[in-house]
């Protein structure tokens, strides 16, 4: 039997790995480090990395559910060198090399009915048995050959299979431990466990890298690849993520899915960054830039221990790339929450000079949103803790004075309206505070925002004026 293979398997590449996903949810944040880490070892050794969606599962998978992992991938910017290629679209190829192991007496029918299957369990179970086929149909011939059945993978009786994982080192199962697989079931349809050894084969992967949770299924997968004279690939079992409380990552800790973690504001750099460190490290270095995770990554340094996931970590990445990406890169995928919070920025400052004034204050994308609204659109009400603490009595003499002085300013620079600023404090003689303050809710509404020049330049001047004449009339109708 031969792999057909579903590209030009070029011989020149000594490095082929594979994400592949089951379109039954989103991309969550284990899959994406999987995915990470797959496509991380194919860059680090000048290899391929092929995306494959694995639905076989056809109750389960859902067209959203594959849209949300290619999105997801897209964001990450793990780009994919074959596919994405679907395993509903090969039955064809599956059922071709599965009548060929019957043909070859590697699989073997099996007409046994849910009674009998559950009565053995059920046997086996009160003697402290594992629960397993006992191949009955391999020994008796079937009283009718077209009636319902499975097709089952005829599993070695003897010895034990042994692979050494590049994550845990080497790794032994009896044969004894495993039972004839159904590699197909009653509709005709091809089983998870088999179409992947197939695709594997088909595909010339040389390495799997995937969750822990798929141990058990590799000794019944190798056990296939060997009857089929099949190369087997390097497998390496990455460990699970636990929440900050020890348990397994669920909806509980917060964000799961990818994409929730854009919605959530964080930048990919920073979520990338942050993942490559749960269970992989180079000395005490936290900060790593694509480029070095792929001149650094090694599968065998991957741990083997389970890590825990810390949202507080991962803020304090993403404001470091906040501060340290460039603007104008940053204020790209700002502008999506611009959207999503329907803030029109089509009057105000570029978004680049909004990522440079608020990048020190803000560690999330949403919250930059959020909190830069005032520099693009007006608002009706002042913030009423602002109001009682600023509005005070001279106020309004505070504002009006560096309305005059910021009026006649002929440059509407940071300097000039600065020194506007602390003139009009010293004519007063009083702090800065008692002119900055007001000021500060006058413009914005509020009482936090960067320092006043580099937040008058960014909202305008015609805005700007506007908006102080506005405050002073609103504390002189509240004293009146």
């Amino acid at each position: 039997m031969k792999a057909e293979p579903l590209f030009n398997l070029d011989p020149s590449v000594k490095v082929r790995t594979r994400f592949a996903p089951s379109p039954t949810g989103y991309l969550h944040v284990g899959g994406a480090r999987t995915a990470l880490y797959s496509w991380l070892f194919a860059k680090h050794n000048q290899g391929e990395f092929v995306l494959r969606i694995e639905d076989t599962d056809l109750e389960r998978s859902t067209p959203e559910a594959t849209q949300a992992i290619l999105e997801g991938m897209e964001w990450l910017n793990l780009a994919w060198d074959h596919g994405p290629y679907y395993q509903t679209k090969r039955f064809d190829r599956y059922n071709q090399v599965i009548d060929q192991m019957l043909e070859q007496g590697l699989a073997y029918r099996c007409y046994c009915s849910k009674e009998r299957l559950e009565n053995l369990r059920n046997e086996q179970e009160k003697n402290k048995e594992k629960p397993r086929y006992d191949g009955y149909c391999l020994h008796h011939a079937p009283e009718n050959p077209d009636a319902p059945h499975v097709v089952r993978f005829k599993n070695p009786q003897e010895g034990s299979v042994v692979f050494d994982d590049a994550v845990r080192g080497r790794i032994e199962i009896s044969n004894s431990e495993l039972d004839d697989l159904i590699i197909r079931r009653t509709d005709g349809s091809p089983t998870y466990n088999f179409c992947v050894v197939i695709d594997d084969w088909d595909m010339g992967i040389t390495h799997v890298v995937r969750g822990e949770d798929h141990i058990n299924n590799t000794p019944r997968q190798i056990n296939i690849l060997k009857a089929l004279n099949a190369p087997i690939p390097t497998y390496a079992h990455v460990s699970m993520i636990l929440g900050d409380d020890g348990q397994k990552l669920s909806k509980r800790h917060g964000a799961v899915s990818v994409m929730q973690y854009r919605d959530d504001g964080f930048l990919p750099e920073a979520l990338l960054n942050y993942l490559v460190r749960l269970g992989w490290g180079h000395g005490d270095q936290e900060i790593f830039s694509v480029e070095e995770m792929i001149k650094l990554f090694e599968l065998t340094q991957v741990s083997k221990s389970a890590s825990a996931f810390n949202t507080e970590k991962l803020l304090w990445l993403n404001h470091h790339y906040i501060r340290e990406l460039p603007p104008e890169y940053v204020a790209k995928h700002l502008a999506w929450h611009y959207q999503h919070q329907g803030i029109d920025t089509s009057n105000g400052p570029a978004l680049s000079e909004i990522v440079v004034i608020l990048g020190e204050r803000c560690k999330t994308l949403k919250e930059m949103a959020t909190a830069s609204r005032y520099f693009f659109e007006d608002f009706d009400h002042f913030d009423e803790s602002a109001v009682k603490k600023h509005f005070k009595s001279g106020a309004a003499e505070a504002l009006e004075k560096v309305k005059e002085k910021l009026t006649a300013l002929s440059q509407w620079t940071a300097e000039p309206i600065h020194q506007a600023i602390e003139q009009t404090a010293e004519e007063l003689g009083v702090g800065m505070g008692k002119v900055g303050m007001p000021l500060r809710v006058a413009v914005t509404g509020a009482g936090q925002s960067p320092s006043m020049d580099v937040t008058l330049v960014g909202i305008g001047r015609n805005r700007s004026l506007a908006r102080i004449q506005k405050a002073i009339d609103f504390i002189k109708a509240k004293n009146a």
